[in-house]
């Protein structure tokens, strides 16, 4: 293997797979980058079996080849190189990789390309295609209420459905549920359903800003894996065996109080609860006040600690229905409004201890479902 690549593209690639290589693994070959040529680019690939990353890069291929290079020399090393040309050539035999830049001059110790994971064939059917900033959009809107406990695995995943035409995408950790939806009628056709790891899920959100216009989902038949692919980028994921909750059921199908409050203000409000609330559990009150002919219906978030002291902040809000006092973790409250994505945010309630449910005002496809905490004294 020849090739020359500029050393920017180089450090871009490496970037992007970088967060696949295996960290702690029985199998050396795991924590490299596996280097090849293809269709006159150079390929980088890393995996740890679970999760697996390729990115494409330009390149002049003088000679055709592959090896897998120790991620963790390669990206250091390439990050302190000048933004120049690297010239890269592989000896075989001794399977040392010469690299040279600048005034830079380097021996890589190489493991052969033959024992890295053999990747997918590129010649898998088509699958489902979508908009990279929508797809971005829908991943960010539920992965943060996936569970990190891996006791129950469904809920460490991301429950993905196609049925006619219509995307879902949910997650819960069973304190709180993040559903989002999409109509795309270029995804009629046979349907299809799969639970793809969260960590999947976040690694290719943070990979599409690299991506074209549009990227493919595949679900080979009886492989067990998800294949997202577009012309520069590929992550493939094993899928969560199991049956995902039915989590419909959880979605209350009423209310008795409906505020509508600025996001933004709604934010700062639970930032400054944040800092009190963390001495116990996250628990933040809020308070809900209808209003009058005269005066807007007040929305006030608190939070109180033995040690640090007490937090009280007042928002004007639009409410129907009664007066309420409810509490929540206040940080379950921040992770979905950071997400919400519009002016103004509607908070469904029914009693101090009945779930409540949270929606942008002026959009119907994305809901969240949070659990309420003990209101104590």
């Amino acid at each position: 293997m020849k090739v020359s690549c500029l050393q920017e593209n180089l450090a871009h690639g490496l970037s992007v797979v970088a967060r696949a290589v295996a960290t702690r693994s029985t199998l050396p070959v795991l924590g490299n980058v596996l280097l090849s040529t293809e269709d006159g680019r150079l390929r980088l690939s890393a995996t740890n079996l679970e999760l697996g990353i390729s990115c494409w890069i330009g390149a002049k291929i003088e000679q055709d080849g592959s090896t897998t290079v120790p991620a963790r020399t390669f990206v250091d090393l390439v990050n302190t190189l000048p933004n120049d040309q690297v010239d890269m050539e592989l000896n075989i035999r001794t399977q040392m990789l010469n690299m040279q830049c600048g005034a830079s001059t380097n021996d890589i110790k190489c493991i052969d390309a033959q024992e890295f994971p053999p990747m997918v064939p590129p010649d898998l059917e088509t699958g489902f295609s979508f908009d990279v900033d929508e797809l971005r959009e829908m991943i960010g809107q539920v992965v943060f209420a996936a569970s990190n406990d891996d006791a129950r695995p469904v809920l460490t995943g991301i429950m993905f459905q196609i049925d006619n035409g219509e995307l879902t995408m949910a997650a819960a950790d069973g304190f709180r549920l993040s559903v989002r939806t999409a109509h795309l009628p270029s995804l009629a056709g046979e349907p299809a359903h799969a639970i793809i790891p969260s960590r999947a899920m976040s690694e290719l959100a943070r990979i599409l800003g690299e991506a074209d216009k549009t990227i493919s989902m595949i679900l080979p038949s009886d492989r067990g894996q998800v294949v997202f692919r577009n012309k520069n980028i590929e992550l493939v994921s094993q899928l969560i065996d199991g049956a995902y909750p039915d989590f419909q059921s959880i979605i209350p199908p009423n209310y008795s109080t409906r505020t509508v409050v600025s996001t933004t203000a709604f934010i700062k409000a639970s930032k400054a609860a944040d800092i009190f609330a963390r001495e116990v559990g996250y628990s933040a009150r809020i308070r809900i006040i209808p209003g009058s002919e005269l005066e807007p219906g007040t929305l006030e978030v608190s939070a109180t600690a033995a040690e640090t002291g007490s937090n009280r902040t007042v928002v004007d809000a639009t409410i129907e229905g009664e007066p309420i006092e409810i509490a929540f973790n206040v940080r379950f409250l921040l992770d979905v409004l950071n997400a919400v994505g519009t002016p103004n945010v509607a908070l469904e309630t029914s009693g101090p201890s009945s779930p409540g449910v949270i929606r942008p005002v002026g959009r119907d496809d994305f809901l969240h479902v949070i659990m309420p905490m003990h209101l104590g004294r």
